[in-house]
């Protein structure tokens, strides 16, 4: 279960972003993790694109679900 940023709900994972969290992007980086291990970022609808494209250019990204299914 995702722990909330702040009283009002997840946070975007987006430096400097503050709106709420709406995608989880989970991924892992298997030179470091296990490749059970999964890592989570939250992303608003803006910053779902740039967030997903960046984890996929170095093939960490698994899937992108509802924060709230996270």
């Amino acid at each position: 279960m995702i722990q909330p940023g702040s009283l009002d709900g997840p946070r975007c994972s987006a430096k400097g972003c503050t709106a709420s969290a709406v995608w989880a992007l989970v991924w892992n980086n298997p030179r470091v993790h296990t490749p059970d291990r999964r890592k989570t970022w939250l992303a608003c609808d803006d910053h779902r694109g740039y967030l997903g494209d960046f984890l996929d250019r170095r093939g960490f990204l698994h899937e992108v679900v509802a924060a709230d299914q996270a």
